[in-house]
Formats: structure tokens, C-alpha cells, sequence
């Protein structure tokens, strides 16, 4: 959401589109609001339940009446959801205990379907209280990776509170873009400069606003963010300076070295067959189609997803086996395809480089046999080990579509993938 935003505000570049599977592990606010704290930056006070009777006691403890629960799911548009039991909205204003113990007892435990979730929601199973903070002004505030300038930049705007890629489309001279040195940071005279540019009033809250974008690049850098980003930040009725919200993103690829924060994952929030897949080394993204697709290599799958929207077919998913896969994994990939009951035919595309064809073979032979194969299978195997792997699958008897060129293959796929749905 914010990279587009941010793109937008710089000249049109030709776009590229990527389907390698990308797990930026997100967190959920309660874990960021207490992230933040850890490293000095204020927020209002905020305090996870994970049980009615649990917000409840938060709340009866908390110190102060006016409070916001909110439903801990991992999407945009909490406030204007619905849950899949009926009730409405997913960030409600509380005033007593009894009222936090009744609206958490409708949260947990239910899906929370908003415009980022697809109709089937995500469960949610902890609600967040939090002071409630009248802001007088509210600023948008993050910190990301740009490629324009090969390095990190701040990204800030005095609109803040609404949709970031709404205001940079109207006005792209609200969005401020400011470099970060990636080894010394923020200094304090760049920060307060943009801090004097969004307009905070005081020079108190200049300086916490500044000391506030130092932080932010702090936590980036020494936990291998990819993506920080605050709506809103808040410059409150008693002068106060305050992140109201906030949304991380982490490198999947620094998770040897994060594991604290890796901890914190949360997979009741992805999909369980994207989840099962990781286990394996296999990359999986679930798609809309019927035609499931069984690749080695990123470009290699892109391409034949490609070649069979041309013939007129939609590919159930991305999945990439890798140059290290093995008969088992070739037969667990199997397994994730089947999973999907809308998956009408199967297209095997391999080009055997480190991968070997012949063990692809014998994987494909072993699921078929063993997993009682009931959907038309279209195989294409090219390269390393060709031969061997043509031979066994002709030896093994069984029905397999085999092609050499892959436009044959594909419009194969998309025939039997219509006539067996």
C-alpha cells in the first residue's frame, strides 16, 4: 500500500511484477505498539486480551475509562469490517469494563472480514485496549527501502490519518521524501528540518517529533525492517507527540538473526497451505484457477502461467519446487495441489538444470500411485536427465500426458482441466 503510494509520487516507471513468494513477516499492532515502546517512542498506553475475561481485567486495571479495543487481525480497514457471526466493525470506543469484556467476547474466536481479508476473513484471537488521545493534528510517518535512491528514505506527510495513496494522488507535494545515510542514520539537524516542514507547532514537539524519525530508522536498521509505517501520528490537545498506529513489515530472509522477532509470528493470519508449503522449501501462492501448476524456477512459472491464460486457462497457483527438490517434496507438492478441490488438471513444467528430470519423474510416478492421482496430469520435462525421465514415466504405465514443447502442454492442461471440471 505505501510503495504504491510512494512510486506515485515519482516519475512513471515500467512496471514489474514479481510472483515469487514473499513472506514480509507482519505483526500484529499490539506486538508493534510494545516494538516501539522498547526502543523509546512513545505511543498510548496499550494493552493485548486474549479472552473476555481477560479484557475485562484490563480494563478494570487500566487507569482510565476512555478506552479503544481493537481486533488484533492482520489487515487494513479493522474499523469499517464485519465479523463472520454478524457483529460490526472491528475498532469500537469503550467506557466501562463490562462493555470491554462484552464487545472482546464478540471479537475473539471470530473472523474479521474487511476489504484487504477476502470473504473469508481472518480469525482473530486477541483484542488490543488503548487509551483513547485527542489529536489536534495528525502526520504520516514511514520508513522503507527505495530504489531510486539505493537506499532507505523517510516518507512523511502533514495528511496523515487517511489513505496515503488518495493523498499522493491528488497532492504529491504533500508526500516529503527525505535519504537516510544507512550507516550513520538520521542527524538531528535533518530530522528537526522535516519535523519544521510538516508543521508541528512547538519546538518541543519538533524535537520529539525528530528524535521520533531517528527511532523509527533505528528499529529498521537493527531489526532488518523492510517497511515501518505510522497513520497516524499524532500531535495531541496537551502537546504531546504520539505514534496512534503503526504497521511493520521484516525481511523473511534476516530471520536467523531476528528470532525474537520471528517469534511473533502469528500463521492463523496465512494460509494454511502457504504455511505447509514453507515447511518443505516449496514456494506456494493459492490463485483463483482451476489448472494447478507444478514449476521449477520463479521465471519459469511466471512463464507458464502466461502461456495458459493465452490458451484461455487460469492457473490455480504458484508453485516453485525449487532446484533442490526431491521425490518426496516433488509428491508433498503434489499433495498441496490436491488440497485445492477447484483444481480440475495438473501442468508439470520442469527444465532440468541443477534440478534432474528423473527425479522429478520418480517423484510424479509416487504421487500418482500413492495419492490415487484422479485429475488429468500434463507433463513437460526438459534438460538434465531427459531421457531417463521420459523412460520411467512411459515404464510406469500410468496415464500422463507428456509433451515436449510447452505450448502443446498448455493448451492440453486448459482442454482436459474444462472437460474434467
Amino acid at each position: 500500500m505505501l510503495r504504491s503510494a510512494f512510486r506515485s509520487t515519482r516519475a512513471v516507471r515500467p512496471s514489474r511484477v514479481s510472483a515469487a513468494q514473499k513472506r514480509n513477516l507482519s505483526i500484529h499492532e499490539y506486538q508493534s505498539m510494545k516494538l516501539l515502546n522498547d526502543f523509546g517512542i512513545p505511543t498510548p498506553k496499550s494493552v493485548p486480551a486474549k479472552s473476555p475475561s481477560e479484557a475485562y481485567d484490563v480494563a478494570k486495571n487500566f487507569g482510565n475509562d476512555k478506552l479503544v479495543i481493537k481486533a488484533q487481525v492482520l489487515a487494513g480497514g479493522r474499523g469499517k469490517g464485519h465479523f463472520d457471526n454478524g457483529f460490526k466493525g472491528g475498532v469500537h470506543v469503550i467506557n466501562s469494563p463490562e462493555e470491554a469484556k462484552e464487545i472482546a467476547g464478540k471479537m475473539i474466536g471470530a473472523k474479521l472480514i474487511t476489504k484487504q481479508t477476502g470473504a473469508g476473513g481472518r480469525l482473530c484471537n486477541a483484542v488490543m485496549l488503548a487509551e483513547r488521545r485527542d489529536p489536534s493534528h495528525e502526520y504520516y510517518v514511514a520508513v522503507l527501502n527505495d530504489r531510486a535512491t539505493a537506499g532507505p528514505v523517510l516518507v512523511t506527510s502533514s495528511q496523515g490519518g487517511m489513505n496515503i495513496e488518495e493523498v499522493a494522488a491528488k497532492d504529491p507535494s504533500a508526500i516529503i521524501t527525505t535519504p537516510i545515510d544507512f550507516e550513520k542514520g538520521l542527524d538531528t539537524a535533518t530530522a528537526l528540518g522535516v519535523a519544521q516542514k510538516l508543521g508541528f507547532k512547538s519546538e518541543q514537539a519538533q524535537h520529539e517529533a525528530a528524535k521520533i524519525f531517528q527511532n523509527l530508522y533505528k528499529i529498521f536498521k537493527e531489526k532488518d525492517a523492510t517497511q515501518i509505517e505510522i497513520n497516524p501520528m499524532a500531535e495531541t490537545a496537551d502537546g504531546a507527540v504520539l505514534c496512534m498506529d503503526a504497521k511493520f513489515g521484516f525481511d523473511d530472509n534476516a530471520d536467523f538473526r531476528q528470532q525474537d522477532v520471528f517469534n511473533l509470528r502469528d500463521v492463523s493470519q496465512e494460509d494454511p497451505t502457504e504455511v505447509e508449503a514453507q515447511k518443505y522449501g516449496l514456494n506456494f501462492i493459492k490463485l483463483d484457477g482451476n489448472i494447478g501448476c507444478l514449476v521449477n524456477g520463479a521465471g519459469l512459472a511466471m512463464a507458464t502461467m502466461d502461456v495458459l491464460k493465452l490458451h484461455g486457462g487460469d492457473p490455480a497457483n504458484f508453485l516453485d519446487v525449487g532446484g533442490g527438490a526431491t521425490p518426496e517434496t516433488v509428491k508433498k507438492a503434489f499433495e498441496l495441489l490436491l488440497s485445492d478441490k477447484a483444481v480440475s488438471s495438473i501442468l508439470l513444467n520442469v527444465f532440468g538444470g541443477i534440478m534432474r528430470c528423473d527425479y522429478i519423474a520418480e517423484g510424479v510416478i509416487k504421487a500418482t500411485k500413492e495419492l490415487q492421482l484422479r485429475v488429468p496430469l500434463i507433463v513437460r520435462l526438459k534438460g538434465n536427465k531427459e531421457a531417463e525421465a521420459k523412460e520411467l514415466i512411459r515404464e510406469s504405465g500410468l496415464k500422463i500426458y507428456a509433451f515436449d514443447g510447452l505450448d502443446e502442454a498448455a493448451a492440453k492442461a486448459v482442454e482436459l482441466g474444462r472437460s474434467s471440471s
